[in-house]
Protein backbone atom coordinates (compact mmCIF):
# COMPACT_ATOMS: atom_id res chain seq x y z
CA UNK A 1 0.00 0.00 0.00
CA UNK A 2 2.78 2.44 0.89
CA UNK A 3 4.47 1.78 -2.46
CA UNK A 4 1.22 2.60 -4.25
CA UNK A 5 0.83 5.92 -2.40
CA UNK A 6 4.49 6.82 -3.02
CA UNK A 7 4.19 5.99 -6.73
CA UNK A 8 0.90 7.91 -7.05
CA UNK A 9 2.23 11.02 -5.30
CA UNK A 10 5.38 10.88 -7.43
CA UNK A 11 3.25 10.63 -10.58
CA UNK A 12 1.11 13.57 -9.49
CA UNK A 13 4.25 15.65 -8.83
CA UNK A 14 5.58 14.78 -12.30
CA UNK A 15 2.27 15.69 -13.93
CA UNK A 16 2.11 19.00 -12.07
CA UNK A 17 5.71 19.76 -13.03
CA UNK A 18 4.94 18.99 -16.66
CA UNK A 19 1.87 21.25 -16.61
CA UNK A 20 3.91 24.05 -15.04
CA UNK A 21 6.61 23.74 -17.71
CA UNK A 22 4.03 23.74 -20.53
CA UNK A 23 2.32 26.85 -19.14
CA UNK A 24 5.66 28.59 -18.65
CA UNK A 25 6.86 27.98 -22.20
CA UNK A 26 3.50 28.65 -23.83
CA UNK A 27 3.29 32.05 -22.13
CA UNK A 28 6.76 32.97 -23.45
CA UNK A 29 5.45 32.78 -27.00
CA UNK A 30 2.48 35.07 -26.39
CA UNK A 31 3.62 38.38 -27.81
CA UNK A 32 1.27 41.27 -27.99
CA UNK A 33 0.24 42.33 -31.46
CA UNK A 34 2.65 44.67 -33.22
CA UNK A 35 1.58 48.26 -33.77
CA UNK A 36 2.99 50.42 -36.55
CA UNK A 37 2.78 54.21 -36.14
CA UNK A 38 2.86 56.37 -39.26
CA UNK A 39 4.95 59.56 -39.04
CA UNK A 40 4.63 62.17 -41.80
CA UNK A 41 7.39 64.72 -42.43
CA UNK A 42 6.14 67.61 -44.61
CA UNK A 43 9.77 68.55 -45.38
CA UNK A 44 12.04 65.55 -45.90
CA UNK A 45 15.05 67.77 -45.08
CA UNK A 46 13.61 68.66 -41.64
CA UNK A 47 12.61 65.53 -39.77
CA UNK A 48 12.22 67.45 -36.50
CA UNK A 49 8.83 68.59 -37.78
CA UNK A 50 6.46 65.64 -37.98
CA UNK A 51 2.85 64.63 -37.59
CA UNK A 52 1.38 61.38 -36.34
CA UNK A 53 -0.76 59.73 -39.03
CA UNK A 54 -2.25 56.91 -36.96
CA UNK A 55 -1.51 53.40 -35.74
CA UNK A 56 -1.80 50.33 -37.97
CA UNK A 57 -1.70 46.56 -37.54
CA UNK A 58 0.84 45.87 -40.30
CA UNK A 59 3.82 47.58 -41.89
CA UNK A 60 2.09 47.40 -45.27
CA UNK A 61 -0.97 49.28 -43.94
CA UNK A 62 1.30 51.90 -42.37
CA UNK A 63 3.22 52.47 -45.62
CA UNK A 64 0.06 52.63 -47.73
CA UNK A 65 -1.61 55.11 -45.39
CA UNK A 66 1.55 57.24 -45.18
CA UNK A 67 1.85 57.52 -48.95
CA UNK A 68 -1.86 58.30 -49.23
CA UNK A 69 -1.53 61.09 -46.64
CA UNK A 70 1.49 62.58 -48.45
CA UNK A 71 -0.56 62.55 -51.65
CA UNK A 72 -3.59 64.14 -49.93
CA UNK A 73 -1.40 66.91 -48.52
CA UNK A 74 0.15 67.39 -51.97
CA UNK A 75 3.66 66.87 -50.56
CA UNK A 76 4.51 63.56 -52.18
CA UNK A 77 7.76 64.97 -53.61
CA UNK A 78 8.79 67.32 -50.81
CA UNK A 79 7.73 65.20 -47.84
CA UNK A 80 8.50 61.75 -46.54
CA UNK A 81 7.33 59.27 -43.92
CA UNK A 82 8.51 56.65 -41.44
CA UNK A 83 6.70 53.74 -39.86
CA UNK A 84 7.65 53.04 -36.24
CA UNK A 85 7.19 49.66 -34.59
CA UNK A 86 5.67 49.56 -31.08
CA UNK A 87 6.20 53.24 -30.26
CA UNK A 88 5.75 54.53 -26.71
CA UNK A 89 6.03 57.99 -25.24
CA UNK A 90 9.16 58.58 -23.15
CA UNK A 91 8.45 61.17 -20.42
CA UNK A 92 12.08 62.12 -19.75
CA UNK A 93 12.93 62.69 -23.40
CA UNK A 94 9.48 64.12 -24.17
CA UNK A 95 9.27 62.15 -27.41
CA UNK A 96 8.08 58.89 -28.94
CA UNK A 97 10.54 55.97 -28.86
CA UNK A 98 10.04 53.12 -31.32
CA UNK A 99 11.70 49.72 -31.34
CA UNK A 100 12.27 50.03 -35.10
CA UNK A 101 11.79 52.70 -37.79
CA UNK A 102 11.24 51.73 -41.43
CA UNK A 103 10.48 53.75 -44.52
Amino acid sequence: MNNYIYTTSKSIKNILLLIFIIVLFSSCGNKTKDEWTSWIYPDKNNTKRSMNNGIYDTLKECKTSSLLKLKQLNILKSGTYDCGLDCTFHEGMNTQICSKMIK
